[in-house]
């Protein structure tokens, strides 16, 4: 006989809602082995007996072999005396008390089986629009708790009829134990109402009167995974430009959705790697180069990209088979206002934006929007972190902290002995319901993680709301310099723990002086910080007013630098009576801050090139600097750069050759990219200066493609390792992150 053995095993990582205790059931069946899996808040929690020989295989294959969005971060094996038994089960889970090691999965767009049956008229499933298995379908929006449950899911209302429910338990099945298995006899379903919420059809009828809506020029609210969006048709002006007056929008690009790969590839120039990331079951916006011709400017006015994705539910992929052409698929909200995700406060919300609506009944747990990615470098690189990137786990041991992120582009983290964990984009928190939202992710998400924080960190900005929001919370708070933090986010996402080179760019940063930081060079660890150089401050008149208007960014400059706004392009963008308000401001020091950031120095650079004195969203006029940049053929040598006695960059000699250039009819497109090749080439100077192996680029600055290139390029030449982030957005998306990593480097310092 065969000697037995007994082990118990504990598995972290991605192991909840991803068939992974099927595959472990399914494995154990096939070697023989007796014994039992539990899901836990921890992870999977799982005993087999056999064979040495048998333990051994399971022990070596669960780790290599699990289903394709699994991930096994860890295993504890522990021996344990032989009890006999020859069956292997799946047991009822633990009550979901404890800290939340378990990675909670991301939603997944439809896997190729489920679209298979969900366009076949003979499957009992043919368009359900809530088709799912354990590859796909939806997860962070709809988990209540963990461990990953149908009765701790949104789901929990919805009782599968005896074919559903068969699946559920059948091991050769796939949707055996998928959590949010429903079939059209038992589970969620449409209903299409006008704009009152008054109903007017329900089911395959409801879908239907969507399209039709749509092709007649209406705009419908749609209910997606995650929330709301707006759908329209991309190829009626009027129809763009209704929503746009109505949504308070007048020129932020439009994101598309668009009926599949071929439809895209007619609209934009797709590499290999966007193909590949618009078809991955993340499903994001990818931002692609536009042809010309075809769709309407007004989706992206002046913008040479659109951000497109291909329909990323099996809802989705019904409505856009009907239609087979490009509609908008922007956020459901009004400018400014989170994600609607309740169907009665949709419709309270978006009256007055939507002709009518294309609701269900599954409830969301939690607000997620579309995530945004472009590639660079060959790789993907994220803008936006929501459905089908969040949450992310940065793996590591922790201390329990709550990080609150900044004021735009919002996301919380939480830091525990899973790790830093990263939620979804909030979004910017100018309104009170932005407010609000935020509010109910510091409850929603610690909860979900298992964790109960004992300290806060926060942005040091007295203005900013989470800073005052977490010195109510009665919890020590652990302020984190915002270049730090965005430094501190790119170390832990690469499983970096040494002293580097941070090269931080943005347009806003609070600096420990008290003045406003955006370009900074640090001697960083996790812990600490020391500011070595940063680009020689300007002034702001207006302050706000500045960033909202670039024409008073390129002011500042010139009136910093001794240069007369006569004889410049910017003198057309003044009349007498604000040049002299805003010269008397700044030589006061009336509403004047400072400020070294580059990002306010891409958008003085965009009002003297003529390109942009106003911006209508959040970015504007650095996007059209990168974008005519991109017009000139060949990186050129940049302008000089000098470094002072100080530390501080010198940017004048760039402005004063900027304008000889004009003055001389040089192309716009040559000097943008001389512009920016000065910036990449300021980089690798003070790296040659400091002699630090790794270089860590990151905030806002480094989305601008031919700068983080260009700056790559000439790192690597030279020996370097250049570091940025990838999986965390380089702008204020992944400043939580940051700070979480800081703060418990810190941890103990603030604890009363």
């Amino acid at each position: 006989m065969i000697p037995r053995q007994r082990h118990h095993l504990e598995i972290v990582g991605r192991v909840q809602g991803v068939g992974f205790r099927p595959f472990v059931h399914r494995l154990a069946v096939e070697l023989r082995l007796a014994g039992h899996a539990r899901n836990t808040s921890s992870g999977l929690v799982v005993e087999i007996e056999g064979g040495a020989e048998a333990c051994a295989g399971f022990l070596h294959r669960v780790r290599r072999e699990g289903p394709p969005h699994a991930e096994v971060r860890d295993i504890t094996v522990t021996r344990l005396a032989v009890q006999g038994g020859d069956d292997f089960h799946l047991l009822a889970s633990s009550d979901g008390t404890g800290a939340g090691n378990a990675e909670i999965m991301p939603d997944l767009a439809p896997c190729s089986d489920c679209l298979g049956e969900l366009f076949d008229p003979a499957n009992r499933r043919h368009a359900y629009p809530f088709i799912n298995c354990t590859r796909c379908g939806p997860r962070f929006s709809i988990v209540l708790a963990l461990p990953y449950d149908r009765e701790r899911t949104t789901m929990r209302g919805f009782v599968m009829c005896p074919e559903c429910r068969g699946e559920y338990e059948a091991p050769g099945d796939r949707r055996f134990h998928a959590q949010p298995n429903a079939c059209p006899q038992c589970g969620p379903r449409l209903e299409f109402t006008d704009a009152a919420g008054s109903r007017l059809a329900l089911g395959g009828e409801a879908l239907e009167q969507a399209a039709r809506a749509v092709e007649s020029g209406h705009i419908i609210a749609v209910k997606g995974v995650g929330g709301f969006q707006l759908i329209a048709d991309a190829r009626s002006v009027g129809t763009i430009r209704t929503l746009r007056a109505r949504k308070h929008r007048p020129a932020k690009p439009f994101a598309l959705m668009m009926p599949d790969p071929g439809t895209v590839r007619g609209h934009c120039d797709l590499s290999p790697p966007e193909e590949d990331l618009l078809g991955s079951p993340r499903s994001p916006i990818v931002i692609l180069r536009r042809k010309s011709g075809g769709l309407p400017d007004l989706i992206a006015p002046g913008n040479p990209t659109l951000g497109v994705m291909l329909p990323s539910s099996p809802l989705h992929h019904l409505l856009m088979r009907r239609l087979g052409f490009p509609v908008i698929a922007t956020s459901g909200n009004l400018s400014g206002e989170p994600l609607c995700t309740d169907n009665d406060e949709a419709i309270q919300r978006l009256r007055g934006i939507a002709d009518a609506f294309l609701i269900h009944d599954r409830p969301i747990a939690r607000p997620v929007d579309d995530s945004v990615v472009r590639v660079a470098l060959g790789s993907e690189l994220v803008l936006r972190g929501a459905r089908g990137y969040a949450p992310l786990t940065l793996p590591g041991r922790y201390p329990p902290v709550l990080a609150l992120g900044g004021d735009q582009k919002c996301a919380l983290a939480v830091s525990g002995p899973f790790g830093i964990r990263c939620g979804q984009h909030i979004g910017d928190l100018g309104a009170e319901t932005a407010q609000l939202s935020l509010l109910n992710q510091c409850r929603d998400f610690p909860a979900l993680c298992g964790i109960q924080p004992r300290a806060v960190a926060c942005d040091p900005h007295p203005g900013y709301h989470g800073t005052g929001l977490a010195s109510g919370m009665g919890l020590p708070v652990i302020p984190v310099q915002h270049h730090h933090a965005h430094v501190a986010a790119c170390l832990a996402e690469h499983d970096v723990d040494e002293e580097v080179l941070g090269v931080v760019w943005d347009g806003t940063g609070y600096g420990t002086d008290g003045t406003i930081w955006g370009g900074e060079f640090l001697l960083a660890t996790r812990s600490d910080f020391k500011r070595i150089a940063h680009l020689r401050p300007f002034p702001l008149p207006g302050g706000e007013r500045a960033i909202r208007e670039p024409r008073y960014a390129a002011l500042g400059l010139l009136y910093e630098a001794g240069i007369s706004v006569a004889g410049t392009p910017l003198a057309a963008a003044f009349t007498r009576e604000e040049l002299a308000v805003a010269h008397t401001q700044i030589g006061r020091g009336i509403n004047t801050p400072h400020t070294s950031s580059v990002g306010r120095l891409f958008d003085a650079v965009a009002a003297l090139l003529g390109l942009r004195w106003r911006n209508e969203f959040e970015g504007q006029a650095a996007m059209e600097v990168e974008f005519v940049a991109g017009k000139s053929p060949v990186p050129l040598n940049g302008y000089s750069i000098p470094r002072g006695e100080d530390g501080s960059l010198d940017w004048e000699p760039v402005i004063r050759s900027l304008l000889d250039d004009l003055g001389r009819s040089i192309p716009v497109s040559w000097i943008a990219k001389h512009f920016i090749t000065a910036l990449s080439d300021l980089v690798l100077d003070v790296a040659r200066r400091e002699e630090k192996a790794t270089v860590v680029l990151g905030g806002g600055c480094f989305q601008n493609v031919p700068l983080l290139e260009l700056t790559v390029a000439g790192l690597r030449a030279e020996g370097f390792t250049p570091l940025w982030p990838r999986r965390l957005p380089p702008n204020d998306g992944g400043l939580a992150a940051g700070q979480a990593v800081v703060a418990s480097a810190r941890f103990q310092d603030f604890l009363p």
